[in-house]
């Protein structure tokens, strides 16, 4: 149902219902979406007058008031001992690492700081004069590395590991005692957000599975609530969500009566394992083979989309123009009889995309049109699935029924299909804008305390994850956890590993180390954040005593305000706090009152629970049970103030992008929404589960590798030259996480002193020098202390990490790799941003796993593909000069009456270095097959005839005095 943009009409909310119906039966029919309901906002040219807007209590659900006793300071008897016990229990935990390890690590740190001091100086005072200019660019580019190394390993001082306790989260949330008599559980809610902008290149299929794999988690389905953002419009991820929720309705109920793990129905019918493996139940092998029938069924009706949507829209389209033709028609006769001056009616009907209920798509048609295009189209919000009741529901068994769901709760958790609204000549702000429309519509209709975001192609893989974030945020002092950062895990990727696609350095050491400081970085998926945390807030009760005094930051001691509102009754050992500028609230939100109301309650939720907690004061907390009671149902006014949220006009004059929600203005603006909160005093934390929490794919052919790490390099080159340097961070951003997000801004341009040191090898060999003017002792002692200082400190890394000693060494090789390709590309697209003002638009990472190599059948097919892209040229150049010189280099010194073995010893083993570092990327030019592209032929043509017209040149010309003289 449309309804025009002169007036708002409230929508009417149709979906796929949460019945209890015959599920065998009813699974499939045509009927569960054949009904949409689109609701389309007003336009800016109708944009509603502003909202009077004041902050008002809010009702937490539960029969707490405010004149009842301090629920804080509890009474529990004798007998109550060990439940109390339980319930006081500390949600997370360190895991040691061993002593040993860790103080043999940082003795090898201050060791190799000390090698690279004192070699740095011998270097320096003593110059090879024969080449000064190797010398020279040697010496620079070895401080670089230097310093570059010490801003890395620096943040690494204090590695730490963390872990839930789900028992004890379970027993003081969702077990009867004294303070919850019913037991009901008292979990805050989440909102679970998946990000979608393309249907060709994030299939449709893949985005499926991962909604499943979220509606059908381990947590109480009541406090859960799953969001899809289109970003395209797309009519086929539309219907895909359509279908992935009518599927749910026997997929989930047989998770939870078998406990499948994991709960992607793509990953788990494909495990190689034995499915039957502890499993007890009689009816598990009859009812897995029913859902698989129907799980193939169901890909091939989403698969089969495109084919129908354009076919349904084909027949829909010449029925409009034989309407159009025949009014035509009409027209011209009573022009001809009558002679009226009547419009002339087109006669060509456009080209829309039609939803099965034979209304217009109002996203994006596949032949774009006005209104209808990317960029260019209305606001769509559809629920999927209603909000479930608070009592569980029992599904039918027996005979007659394909799935027995007697004894299991076939209850959905609530299920959103969210588009925004976009116009020309408004910025969208691409992903991040994308993620801050849901922010405001999940705040107006679920309005979880906290919100889990995830890529489309990031399924969890551990149903119970979500638990083991909340372990961080509901323990003590977890009010001051902004998020808690996952790791990425990857799946179909080939067992080497040949490009670091698994980045396992990056988050279970860098990011870990971290987690001993102030807390991981964000990076994109798989993180649980705090709902006021996102808002801007400031974290509660944060002394900047804490932080240690400098000559730059002096100690004074101030107290921040918590939120935009609090319990007084609950807020202990606070001082006063600041009243609350009301004026400033719309600046800060926009002209939604259910938005800003919605404020307080999220902040209020997602505080901990008041517990006895002996010799440590209680601060901000909730009273227990507070969160046990009925959740309010979704009227037609909710939905409609939702939509008015999302609209493209909504963000202007606000804050949003700036202080509040996800930070515009960056490629990476997920490192700059982490930093912007750290930088606030707030604290996050690492959470590695066992299984893994979240799976999902990367690419895995090196052109698709390289424009990723290009992608994120580039962002790190604008948040260096933007605001967002760490250098210009507040005081309350503590010195080792500065120095981690310092590197952050800084690495891509060690890409400049990489690819000259891997063109020193070349000159040397070339040249007959070397960049010392001998291989003596002292040289040779400080580069094997070095080196084995840099192996020691990865066996150890290794050790604490857990990763393999394979994992750290392929790291090493793409880090040269990128080094010479995409980190210098995104140097010269930073600072040309920044000097001409030149925007950098990317294209969107293809999710797709399907291979295009010769054996379809084949897994790693795609690792094999080789599409030629300009980032190439510079490690085809490395290795073609450095192959070059060293067979130039071997025979000019075997047939030398004179040779000089010190110069070529020396030079081939650094060329040596750069060649085994670039071996994986050799390795991919040369694909399945191991034949050399005709290109590659080509470039080192090239290099060879320029190469040998320079050498010509300078022998010729008789330079020397301190040059690359050659003999």
């Amino acid at each position: 149902m449309m309804f025009g943009e002169s007036s708002r009409r409230y929508p009417r909310i149709s979906h796929v219902s949460n019945s209890t119906g015959d599920i065998g039966s009813d699974f499939g029919s045509s009927t569960e979406y054949a009904s949409y309901t689109v609701v389309v906002p007003p336009t800016p040219d109708n944009n509603p007058a502003p909202v009077q807007i004041a902050l008002t209590d809010i009702d937490s659900g539960s029969s707490y008031k405010d004149d009842e006793p301090d629920q804080t300071d509890l009474r529990i008897g004798e007998e109550d001992d060990a439940l109390l016990h339980k319930i006081s229990q500390p949600l997370t935990r360190v895991v040691k690492i061993s002593p040993i390890i860790i103080a043999l690590y940082r003795v090898l740190i201050f060791v190799r700081i000390a090698s690279l001091v004192l070699f740095l100086l011998w270097r320096i005072r003593n110059p090879n004069n024969k080449a000064i200019w190797l010398w020279f660019l040697s010496v620079i580019c070895e401080i670089w590395f230097a310093f570059s190394w010490l801003i890395d390993q620096i943040p690494r001082l204090f590695p730490v590991n963390h872990g839930t306790d789900i028992e004890a989260l379970k027993a003081k949330f969702e077990l009867p005692n004294p303070t919850n008599p019913t037991g009901k559980s008292d979990l805050p809610g989440i909102d679970v957000f998946v990000s979608t902008a393309d249907a060709e290149k994030e299939p449709p299929l893949v985005t499926a599975n991962t909604i499943l794999s979220i509606l059908s988690v381990d947590y109480p389905l009541e406090k859960l609530s799953c969001y899809i953002s289109d970003d395209g419009g797309s009519l086929l991820t539309f219907e895909a969500m359509a279908e992935a929720a009518s599927f749910a309705k026997i997929w989930v109920p047989f998770c939870r009566k078998h406990k499948i793990e994991p709960r992607n129905p793509e990953s788990y019918f494909g495990l190689k394992r034995d499915p039957y493996k502890g499993k007890v139940r009689h009816d598990f092998v009859r009812e897995r083979r029913y859902v698989k029938r129907s799980y193939e069924e169901f890909k091939v009706r989403v698969n089969a989309l495109p084919h129908s949507i354009r076919r349904r829209s084909d027949a829909f389209n010449s029925k409009e123009e034989i309407k159009a033709l025949e009014k035509w028609k009409i027209w011209k006769v009573k022009v001809d009889e009558e002679q009226e001056n009547e419009p002339r009616p087109s006669i060509v009907a456009p080209k829309a995309t039609w939803m099965s209920d034979g209304t217009h798509w109002p996203g994006t048609w596949s032949v774009p049109c006005r209104n209808h295009s990317r960029g260019d189209h209305a606001s769509i919000i559809q629920v999927l699935l209603d909000p479930p009741g608070d009592e569980p529901v029992k599904g039918r068994g027996g005979d007659g029924f394909a799935l027995d769901f007697e004894e299991v709760d076939i209850r959905l958790p609530m299920f959103v299909y969210v588009s925004r609204e976009k116009r020309p000549g408004y910025e969208h702000n691409k992903k991040a804008g994308a993620m801050n429309a849901l922010v405001r519509a999940s705040a107006i209709m679920s309005n979880g305390p906290f919100i889990l975001n995830l890529d489309c192609d990031h399924y969890v893989n551990n149903s119970r994850a979500f638990r083991d974030g909340i372990c961080f945020m509901m323990d003590r002092d977890g009010d001051r956890v902004c998020y808690v950062q996952f790791p990425q895990r990857f799946e179909g990727i080939d067992p080497s590993d040949r490009y670091a696609n698994k980045n396992t350095v990056f988050f279970d050491i860098n990011l870990r180390a971290l987690d001993g400081v102030q807390g991981p970085m964000y990076v994109g998926t798989g993180c649980l954040f705090r709902r006021t945390a996102l808002y801007g807030f400031d974290p509660p009760d944060v002394l900047l005593e804490e932080e240690p005094s400098c000559c730059c930051y002096p100690q004074y001691k101030q107290r921040s305000p918590a939120t935009v509102a609090s319990e007084p009754e609950y807020y202990i050992d606070v001082e006063e706090e600041d009243p609350v500028d009301l004026y400033s609230i719309p600046k800060l939100f926009g002209s939604s009152s259910m938005l800003v109301n919605s404020v307080k309650a999220a902040e209020f939720q997602g505080r901990p629970l008041a517990t006895i907690q002996p010799g440590r004061p209680v601060r901000l907390v909730r009273p227990p049970g507070s969160l046990t009671g009925s959740r309010h149902s979704l009227t037609v006014a909710t939905v409609s103030e939702a939509v008015n949220v999302v609209s493209c006009w909504y963000e202007d004059k606000t804050e949003w992008g700036t202080n509040v929600g996800w930070v515009y203005g960056s490629v990476t603006e997920d490192v700059v929404t982490g930093f912007r909160m750290h930088e606030k005093g707030w604290r996050s934390f690492y959470c590695v589960t066992e299984p893994d929490a979240f799976r999902g794919s990367a690419p895995i052919n090196l052109t698709d590798r390289l424009h990723q790490v290009l992608r994120w390099a580039t962002g790190s080159v604008e948040i260096f030259f933007s605001r967002n340097n760490a250098v210009l961070a507040g005081r309350k951003l503590k010195f080792l996480q500065r120095i981690a997000y310092l590197n952050v801004g800084i690495y891509p341009f060690t890409s400049v002193f990489i690819l000259t040191y891997c063109f020193l090898p070349p000159l040397c060999l070339f040249s007959g020098q070397f960049v010392v003017d001998s291989l003596n002792p002292a040289f040779l002692s400080y580069l094997l202390t070095i080196s084995l200082s840099l192996c020691g400190l990865a066996v150890l890394e290794v050790k604490w990490s857990g990763i393999s000693l394979e994992e750290w060494w392929r790291n090493e090789q793409f880090w040269l790799i990128g080094g010479t390709s995409a980190h210098l590309v995104a140097v010269l697209q930073g600072i040309l941003k920044v000097i001409a003002g030149i925007e950098i638009s990317f294209t969107l990472t293809s999710k797709s796993s399907s291979g295009g190599g010769d054996e379809e059948d084949d897994e790693f097919a795609d690792l094999y593909l080789f599409k030629w892209t300009s980032l190439m040229l510079p490690p085809l150049t490395i290795i073609v000069l450095n192959v070059a010189a060293i067979l130039f280099a071997v025979c000019r010194t075997v047939f030398k009456e004179n040779p000089n073995w010190s110069n070529l010893i020396g030079g081939t083993f650094f060329a040596g270095w750069v060649l085994v570092h670039m071996y994986p990327f050799a390795k991919g030019l040369m694909g399945r097959t191991g034949k050399t592209p005709t290109i590659v032929y080509v470039w080192s043509g090239l290099i060879a005839i320029c190469f040998t017209l320079l050498y010509v040149t300078i022998n010729k010309s008789g330079i020397d005095g301190g040059s690359f003289q050659f003999p």
